[in-house]
């Protein structure tokens, strides 16, 4: 039985909020309907005429592209321009499109993470930070005989993480009193009477976006009738979250033989470097797509090497004065491995929940540019 869009959108933005999106961006559904049924999903770059022929060809129901389908503002939808070419034709199949851009950027796991996992990047922090998880405290009171399966199912939502270390919480005993009225269904204790029973204070941390699944979870596996717990606002900040990576290589390497392997690793043919290819590199920063406006940036951190794309001439200028390695490896170049990042991510999400969907990855190069 298909799914809806709807289940396959909580996916998404279940990796990358809508909310780490910049405030030009257009993410989310572009065309379509949340409660359209959806059996096969196409993940691709961009979406032009080919990709929507393969997707005619495939039988898709949902396109997931990074680039946003309609980005600028539409006027009017003339279906003797481009991309009201393009919207006709997916209407008349029943395509819907999904993009998630900017968002998937930022994401931790998302694009960037992707591409520094690749490169061989480790200890790896955001290069522009844009934001920080707010976090909530979530304090629950449970009886002995449960507490370790509440303990446990948190920790498997994501509660209780700080920094590298997950399942973080503390507990303490203590005595709850309760009078259940007529008509409870008391866990324990007698109708109608003031009873006192050990219980303990479960207390632990949760990221402010996941408070609603982690309750949710929380009274599906406690036992109580009517779950005791308090949500607090704390000062402490969570993780960094922001555009780009910066982190370090297992060791140093000349920049000759980083630009081979990366040339290797993201199937490029060709690439555009600043700086002396004999030189010694272990600290690297990039970001994908059009990340120029980072140069001073991944300089004043310290980078040995700054990978990006779209560098124009005086922007090179400006890294080759600044002392920094540079690598042009493209727009293209360092975002087409989106469609291997995001169709692994789908596929472990839709197998572990069970869901009857097809993730294809798109074959269609989207590139414009062409080197001879």
């Amino acid at each position: 039985m298909a799914v809806n869009l709807q289940e396959i959108s909580s996916l998404i933005t279940k990796l990358a909020p809508k909310k780490l999106a910049a405030d030009w961006d257009n993410v989310g559904l572009q065309l379509g309907a949340y409660n359209q049924e959806v059996s096969k999903v196409l993940v691709a770059l961009d979406v032009n005429q080919d990709v929507i022929e393969e997707a005619i060809e495939k039988d898709i129901d949902l396109i997931v592209s990074h680039h946003p389908f309609i980005f600028s503002e539409l006027k009017a939808v003339r279906f003797d321009t481009a991309i009201g070419n393009l919207i006709q034709n997916a209407i008349k199949n029943e395509i819907a499109i999904y993009s998630a851009h900017t968002n998937y950027d930022i994401a931790s796991g998302g694009l960037n993470d992707f591409l520094a996992d690749k490169l061989g990047l480790k200890n790896t922090s955001p290069l522009q930070v844009t934001t920080t998880e707010e976090l909530k405290k979530i304090v629950v009171f449970v009886p002995q005989d449960s507490l370790d399966e509440v303990r446990k199912a948190l920790g498997e939502l994501g509660a209780g993480c700080l920094g590298n270390y997950s399942h973080c919480s503390f507990y303490q005993s203590g005595t709850g009193t309760f009078k259940p009225l007529h008509g409870s269904k008391p866990y324990k204790g007698e109708v109608g009477q003031v009873n006192q029973v050990e219980e303990y204070r479960l207390e632990t941390i949760v990221k402010a976006d996941d408070v609603n699944s982690v309750i949710n979870k929380l009274e599906q596996v406690h036992p109580y009738e009517e779950v005791a717990y308090d949500i607090y606002a704390v000062e402490n900040q969570g993780k960094k979250i922001g555009l780009g990576r910066i982190g370090y290589l297992d060791q140093q390497e000349n920049l000759n033989d980083y630009l081979a392997q990366l040339k290797a690793e993201l199937d490029l043919e060709n690439v555009k470097f600043v700086g002396n290819s004999d030189e010694g590199i272990n600290k690297v920063a990039l970001c994908s797509g059009s990340g120029a406006d980072f140069i001073k940036t991944a300089a004043g951190q310290g980078a040995d090497l700054y990978i990006t794309g779209d560098v124009k001439y005086h922007e090179a200028q400006l890294a080759e004065e600044l002392g920094l390695n540079l690598i042009d490896a493209g727009h293209y170049g360092t975002e087409k491995i989106m469609r291997e990042g995001m169709t692994d991510y789908l596929q472990e999400q839709i197998t572990t929940d069970n869901l009857d969907v097809e993730i294809i990855k798109s074959k269609i190069n989207t590139n414009p540019f062409q080197v001879k």
